[in-house]
C-alpha cells in the first residue's frame, strides 16, 4: 500500500524522479495488445470473404480470444505471482508473436479461431504480469501515473493502432496487419529482456485453486471485483450497442462511426492519464485510497444518458467522450487498487479485474439486448447500472484504509489475503 512520511512537507518536496523509459518495452506491448483487441472487428467482412465463411462465423475468432483470456487469466496471473513477472511476460510475448504469425497464415476458419485462442492465452499470460510489474516497480508517488500511462497507451491502440492496421490491411490485405503485430512484438522483446528483471520465487504452500481465489477473501478486493462487474455491465455492455444506437438515432454511416471510435479512444486516454495523476495526488495528501471510483460511475451514467437520450448529435458525441473518460479513469484506479491492496497477489488480482470485466460485459450486453428498443435498453441498463456502480465505488473507497492507518503503512492486509499471499 502507499506510504506517507510523518513530515507534512514531504508530499510537496519532489526530489524523487521517475524514468518513464524504463517501461518502454511493456508500454509498446500494451499498445500492441490494445491494437489487436480492437483490430479484428473492422476486418471481419474482409476476413470472412477471404476464407469463405459468414461474418458471424468469422466473429467466433473474437469469441475465442475473449473466452480464453477470461478463463485463463486468473490462473496465469497466479503463475506470474509464483514464478515471477519476467518468465510469464516473456512466455506470453513469445506466444503473442506465434499467434499473430499463425493468424496471418490461416487459410480457413479453424486455424484462424485456434490462432486467436492462442492470442488470448498470450495476452492472459503477459497482461496481468505487465500491470503487476508496473505496480511493484514504480515509485509510490508515481504509481498511479505509471499505470495510467500504460492504460492510455493500451487505449491508443484503438485510436492509432487500429486505423493504421486497417489502412495497412486495405493496401496489402488483412494478413499484413497480423504480420505487422508479430513484427512489432518481436521488436519489443530486446527491451523486455533488458528492462524486466527476474524476481525471486516465493514458496507455494497452498494449491492453485485456493491461491487463485485468495483475492476474493479480502473485503476491499472482493467489493472492487463486484463493482468492476457492475460497472462494465453498464460500460462495455452498453458499448456493444453504441454503433446501432447512433445509427438508429442519427443515421450515421460506417465512416462516421469510425470517427466516433476515435472519440472513444481519446476519452479513454484522457481518463486514464487524469485518474493516475489525481490518484497519486490524493494518496500523497493522505486521503482515502482511490476516492474517485464513485465519480467515474456518475460520469459514466451522465455519458450514457447523453449518448442515448441527449438532444441532438453534438450532445450525444459529448456523451460518448464523457462515457469513455469515465471508463479510462475507472479502469486505471482499479488497476492501482489491484497493485496495492495485496502486493503478493498483484497479477492474480489484475487478472480477476479482466475476467470480471468480460463477465460484466456479457451480462450487460444481454440485458440491453433484451429491450426491443436499443435506446431504451441503453438508458435503463447503462444508466441504472452505472449509478449502482457509483454507489459500489464509494463503498470500496470507504472500506479502504487511509495511508495513515498503521496497518496499511506496515503493509498488512486482511487476514484472509495475508495468509493466502504468504502461501503464494
Amino acid at each position: 500500500m502507499s506510504r506517507t512520511s510523518g513530515a507534512p512537507a514531504e508530499p510537496a518536496a519532489a526530489p524523487e524522479t521517475y524514468d518513464w523509459l524504463r517501461y518502454a518495452g511493456v508500454f509498446v506491448l500494451l499498445f500492441l495488445f490494445g491494437t489487436e483487441t480492437f483490430l479484428v472487428s473492422p476486418l471481419l467482412p474482409t476476413i470472412a470473404g477471404d476464407i469463405g465463411v459468414s461474418e458471424t462465423a468469422a466473429a467466433s475468432s473474437v469469441t475465442a480470444y475473449v473466452l480464453v483470456y477470461a478463463v485463463c487469466a486468473p490462473f496465469l496471473g497466479l503463475l506470474s505471482d509464483r514464478i515471477g513477472r519476467r518468465q510469464t511476460l516473456l512466455a506470453g510475448t513469445a506466444l503473442f508473436i506465434v499467434s499473430n504469425a499463425a493468424a496471418a497464415l490461416s487459410t480457413g476458419l479453424a486455424p484462424l479461431v485456434l490462432s486467436r485462442a492462442v492470442a488470448g492465452l498470450a495476452a492472459a499470460a503477459a497482461g496481468p504480469a505487465i500491470w503487476a510489474h508496473i505496480a511493484e516497480t514504480a515509485p509510490d508517488r508515481f504509481r498511479g501515473r505509471a499505470l495510467g500511462l500504460g492504460m492510455a497507451l493500451f487505449s491508443c491502440g484503438q485510436v492509432v493502432g487500429v486505423p493504421l492496421g486497417s489502412a495497412l490491411a486495405g493496401i496489402a490485405g488483412w494478413r499484413s496487419a497480423f504480420v505487422a503485430l508479430a513484427i512489432g512484438t518481436a521488436a519489443a522483446l530486446p527491451l523486455l529482456l533488458r528492462q524486466v528483471a527476474a524476481t525471486p520465487r516465493p514458496a507455494a504452500a497452498i494449491g492453485a485453486v485456493r491461491a487463485v481465489l485468495a483475492g476474493w477473501t479480502d473485503p476491499a478486493l472482493r467489493r472492487a471485483l463486484l463493482v468492476n462487474t457492475v460497472f462494465h455491465a453498464a460500460n462495455l455492455g452498453a458499448y456493444t450497442f453504441l454503433g446501432a444506437l447512433l445509427v438508429h438515432r442519427f443515421d450515421l454511416s460506417v465512416a462516421q462511426l469510425g470517427l466516433v471510435g476515435i472519440l472513444v479512444g481519446a476519452g479513454s486516454v484522457t481518463g486514464s492519464l487524469a485518474a493516475g495523476r489525481l490518484g497519486d495526488r490524493a494518496r500523497a495528501a493522505g486521503r482515502s485510497h482511490l476516492p474517485l471510483l464513485g465519480l467515474w460511475g456518475v460520469l459514466l451514467a451522465v455519458g450514457v444518458a447523453l449518448s442515448a437520450g441527449g438532444p441532438g448529435l453534438i450532445a450525444a458525441l459529448v456523451g460518448v467522450t464523457v462515457w469513455f473518460v469515465a471508463s479510462g479513469g475507472f479502469v486505471t484506479d482499479q488497476q492501482t487498487l489491484a497493485g496495492t491492496v495485496a502486493p503478493e497477489l498483484r497479477a492474480t488480482s489484475s487478472a480477476w479485474l479482466t475476467s470480471t470485466m468480460y463477465a460484466g460485459t456479457g451480462v450487460g450486453a444481454w440485458a440491453v439486448g433484451a429491450f426491443g428498443d436499443v435506446s431504451t435498453g441503453t438508458l435503463v441498463i447503462g444508466v441504472g447500472l452505472a449509478l449502482l456502480g457509483a454507489l459500489g465505488g464509494l463503498a470500496v473507497s470507504h472500506g479502504l484504509r487511509t495511508p495513515s492507518d498503521p496497518g496499511q503503512a506496515s503493509g498488512r492486509r486482511s487476514d484472509g489475503v495475508e495468509e493466502a499471499a504468504e502461501s503464494v
